[in-house]
């Protein structure tokens, strides 16, 4: 018995307090990378709530939200990787061995992972040079839609239909920003050939003068009609444009409220607003050659 004694306190003992301590440094290790994520994103957060309150523009509180959220995700990164290298060397694995594979395993994967990479230096410029923000409607790679979020992987778009788009910043050519700073609501009224122009012109700034009386558009118009006047004279229709600049996400909604109220006045003002069709011109000379629509029309049961 003393010798089973004697050779758990000279072999088992500091092999067992070996590893228990190695267990409490890698809980350790651990525990701190945890509370030190937790504080830099509560930093963040607080940091990102000051500056909101400093700016009363939504387009810059926008890019606060943006940032703060990209900042956030970074960091969690970059102590992650930290952490997981303490816990090797807890373990006793050797970092000279790792760094040497990792150069070249490194250069062979860069050759595979260069779209990866190329995500991670357009999403950053995207941020950088303030593009995108999370809020803002735009249009990449024709897929138009809501930003949800802008990561420096990737853009997520949702569209008007609930579909969600997730588009690699590297394959990002060119963007369309529909919500930045202001926008114009165009409208196109359709009348027919033997309208009074003028009246019709007339009629679409009387819409406008009422939308502006109203308090909930009101605030969203920026500017009086501006009027184009007669864009296009197609085959059975005259288009009449005219804009409204309005506050940019708003477009839509002013867009539709004036054609429905344009509709109304045009009713009113009795203008014919045209639908597709077709008028039969016959030639008197060629009626004893052509049958009559009463002698071509099938007899009656």
């Amino acid at each position: 018995m003393s010798e089973l004694l004697l050779m758990f306190e000279t072999n088992l003992l500091p092999v067992l307090g070996q590893s228990l301590l190695v267990t409490v440094r890698m809980l350790f290790i651990v525990l701190v990378a945890w509370q030190l994520v937790r504080l830099v994103h509560v930093a963040i957060a607080r940091l990102g709530i000051r500056l909101t309150k400093k700016f009363i523009d939504g387009e810059a509180i926008k890019r606060v939200e943006t940032l703060g959220r990209v900042l956030r995700y970074v960091i969690t990164v970059v102590v992650s990787l930290w952490a997981s290298m303490l816990l090797l060397s807890e373990l006793g694995v050797s970092f000279a061995p790792i760094l040497g594979a990792a150069g070249i395993v490194g250069l062979a994967v860069g050759f595979g992972a260069q779209s990866l990479v190329k995500d991670y230096f357009t999403g950053f410029f995207l941020l950088l040079e303030d593009q995108i923000r999370q809020g803002d409607v735009v249009k990449i790679d024709g897929h138009a839609g809501l930003v949800e979020s802008v990561t420096l992987r990737y853009v997520r778009l949702r569209d008007y239909f609930g579909d969600v788009y997730f588009i690699p910043n590297s394959q990002i050519a060119s963007v369309v920003n529909m919500t930045r700073g202001f926008s114009y609501a165009v409208m196109d009224a359709r009348v027919g050939y033997r309208e009074n122009i003028d009246k019709v012109i007339e009629v679409m700034h009387e819409v406008s003068r009422e939308l502006r009386k109203e308090p909930q558009y009101a605030k969203h118009i920026l500017d009086h009609l501006e009027m184009a006047g007669v864009n296009e004279l197609a085959d059975s229709v005259v288009f009449v444009r005219a804009r409204l600049k309005c506050v940019a996400i708003e477009k839509w909604g002013l867009q539709r409220e004036f054609i429905k109220r344009l509709k109304v006045a045009f009713d009113q003002a009795q203008i014919e607003v045209p639908f597709p069709h077709l008028t039969l011109v016959t030639d008197p000379t060629q009626q004893e050659l052509a049958p009559s629509f009463a002698a071509a029309a099938p007899p009656k049961a």
